[in-house]
């Protein structure tokens, strides 16, 4: 399989990069580097010979379609994004321009190139708005009320990737992800509260929890992810999943778990709620289980423990 993977060098792209070429696999990656960094790709690069290509550019610009067409992926797999809800509520037209903008020009460039099959990473913590705690943990037949405008994007985006598969046979999956963490998740970025806890934890620091900490995410880990990816690569057509744990997770507990493990008995400091964000969120994953045989193997304590090995090994 010939796949393309926009958004290849951040922390879940280079995941799946290393799978599909583990699987051998040949990729081309997209990435503008404003969020991925090429050390996240450094053993991809380095063992892989003539099976991966890196392009330098941003999803935003109108050659992005040329440079897909001419690479002729088989798969597009487009994790490509602005990621935060936060800069998605200050900024909604740059939060456009990427998520929307620059992602039909990605699906203008899998048209034009055969065409090939999208794999789209869509968000599963803001595409269903703010669910009914007894409906959680939420099904995709759950009504899609997303409260910011990173979770419009997203869930238009889905609606682009329908049209164009009924106007020229682009077949898609959507994968709506919950709270995806593990190595090579940026420390010292906005989102990601499990590498930005780790990398505190273990720099002494004092780890801020947003609002009253009761607040719940499902958390799952990068690889069991990356795998629903790669499956999606060959099933699941014309179909959006979840893919979560069904768990919800409060964020105090997290942070008291993770404090345990990283020898920490410092309380956390509190701070006032952010617009935008989520108080409780958990995907029920059973669809996925049905049509791409997917299922989450990784615990939390298993993750997260991986997560504090990581950070402490790398440095960051």
């Amino acid at each position: 399989m010939h796949a393309l993977v926009t958004g290849g060098a951040g922390f879940i792209g280079s995941t799946l990069v290393d799978r599909l070429l583990a699987e051998g696999h040949t990729v081309d990656v997209i990435d503008n580097l404003s969020s991925g960094s090429l050390a996240n790709l450094a053993d991809a690069r380095a063992g892989s010979q003539h099976d991966l290509k890196f392009h330098q550019i941003d999803i935003r610009a109108p050659e992005v379609v040329e440079l897909i067409e001419r690479r002729s992926p088989e798969v597009v797999f487009h994790l490509a994004a602005q990621a935060d809800v936060r800069v998605s509520v200050a900024d909604p037209v740059l939060d456009a321009q990427i998520n929307l903008i620059g992602a039909l020009n990605v699906l203008e460039g899998a048209r034009r190139a055969g065409p090939a099959k999208v794999v789209f990473a869509s968000s599963g913590g803001t595409i269903y708005g703010e669910p009914d705690p007894s409906a959680l943990p939420v099904t995709e037949a759950a009504p899609h009320r997303p409260l910011s405008p990173y979770g419009v994007s997203k869930n238009a985006f889905t609606d682009y990737l329908v049209a164009y598969r009924e106007l020229h046979e682009v077949e898609f999956t959507s994968l709506a992800l919950a709270n995806v963490y593990g190595p090579r998740q940026d420390p010292h970025g906005e989102a990601g509260v499990v590498s930005i806890f780790a990398g505190r934890l273990l720099a002494g620091e004092p780890c801020t929890v947003f609002g009253t900490g009761m607040q719940t995410r499902d958390f799952v880990y990068v690889d069991d992810v990356v795998d629903a990816f790669y499956r999606a690569a060959t099933r699941g057509g014309g179909l959006l999943f979840n893919i979560g744990t069904g768990r919800e997770v409060s964020v105090i507990e997290l942070y008291d778990a993770m404090a345990a493990a990283a020898g920490v008995n410092t309380p956390a400091v509190f701070a006032p709620a952010r617009v935008g964000e989520l108080d409780r969120i958990a995907l029920d994953a059973s669809k996925a289980r049905l049509h791409l045989g997917w299922e989450p193997w990784t615990d939390l304590a298993a993750g997260t423990s991986a997560v504090i090995e990581w950070t402490r090994a790398s440095g960051r």
